[in-house]
């Protein structure tokens, strides 16, 4: 299994414009989580759900400081990642690239 595989849908029918495989860990057991990336109309805000702790809330600000630094921009409007499967906590910094890279 690839550590990060990507998929980019264009398709007026598909529910999300991205969608990012990445893994984490759960005590001593890896398991994928699935980074899902939507941007949308509307008020400027970014909304994370799929149970993030505070390291991967915060990863908002370093995502979008990245991006800025790097001579790019964040999408105005609506950003909604999804972060699957969404039982389980995800914890740390370590899904700031997959959502970069939606």
């Amino acid at each position: 299994m690839a550590l990060f595989g990507a998929a980019i849908f264009c398709d007026s029918a598909a529910t999300m414009l991205a969608k990012i495989y990445s893994a984490a860990v759960y005590g001593v057991d890896a398991y994928e989580v699935e980074i899902e990336v939507n941007g949308a109309g509307g008020d400027p805000v970014i909304v994370i759900v799929g149970l993030p702790d505070a390291a991967v809330k915060e990863s908002r600000d370093r995502v979008t400081t990245a991006i800025a630094n790097s001579g790019y921009y964040w999408p105005r409007g609506r950003t909604t990642i999804n972060l699957a499967p969404a039982d389980i906590k995800k914890e740390g910094p370590s899904f700031d690239l997959p959502i970069a890279l939606g």
